[in-house]
């Protein structure tokens, strides 16, 4: 135990490293790389203006998705009228997204009570 902690130790310290000596020329680039969508002046203002496009533009595209949301929802109901012609799969594949709902749920209510399993503090 005490030897794979330390092997975890070394590592860290090799990533940290790496890190220090190429981190600022791997930020330099990535900004280099992705300079078009840089905002120039880069302001307080600019930023909530940026921040007021995206809302606006989301909320005009609600529509479609909400059309959407209603055509899946129809065929789900199509397909649980018709579940005597429900293949095996279909069904796999629909308990498998309920586990990961659950799951999800599960990990949002560990995070929420500040990762504790019991909800008490150790």
């Amino acid at each position: 135990m005490a030897s794979k902690l330390q092997q975890l130790q070394s590592k860290a310290c090799q990533a940290s490293q790496f890190i220090g000596k190429h981190g600022s020329s791997y930020y330099k680039q990535l900004l280099e790389k992705n300079k078009q969508y840089i905002q120039e002046p880069p302001t307080v203002e600019k930023c909530d203006h940026l921040a007021k496009q995206l809302f606006y533009t989301r909320l005009a595209s609600s529509p479609s998705r909400n059309e959407s949301f209603w055509k899946e929802l129809d065929h789900v109901k199509s397909l649980w009228k018709n579940k005597q012609d429900l293949k095996v799969e279909d069904a796999g594949i629909a308990a498998l997204f309920g586990l990961e709902c659950f799951a999800w749920y599960c990990a949002g209510e560990i995070v929420g009570r500040g990762f504790t399993f019991t909800g008490y503090y150790v």
